[in-house]
């Protein structure tokens, strides 16, 4: 199984993802009301944490406890976080286009210099 897709596999029950992160199973429930996390539920409506939810609440409790940051504050530091992976992904993604029509537009150019 490729690494992405293992980072999304939902897999953990709540108490022990509680445990993974040191905190309160009910603290995750309040986690997931106020929408910092969302776990995915299984047919049996059971909440199951993914290695990437585990991360995203070691992050929550870093900026919570570490940082003083509160639950509002730590809401858009994360989406913050988000996009701006989203933006470096979509930069890196035209430098690769560009670079490719550069050394096309290269080639175009040496051919007629010949």
């Amino acid at each position: 199984m490729p690494e992405r897709e293992w980072y999304d596999q939902p897999c953990y029950i709540i108490s022990v993802a509680a445990e993974l992160v040191n905190l309160h199973p009910q603290t995750l429930r309040y986690y997931e009301r106020v929408g910092l996390i969302k776990p995915q539920r299984s047919a049996g409506n059971v909440r199951l944490y993914s290695p990437q939810d585990i991360d995203r609440l070691h992050r929550i409790t870093r900026l919570i406890e570490e940082l003083g940051v509160n639950l509002a504050g730590a809401e858009v530091i994360l989406r913050m976080s988000e996009r701006m992976r989203q933006m470096s992904e979509e930069m890196d993604r035209m430098q690769a286009e560009f670079e490719a029509e550069l050394e096309r537009l290269q080639r175009e150019l040496n051919r007629y210099l010949e």
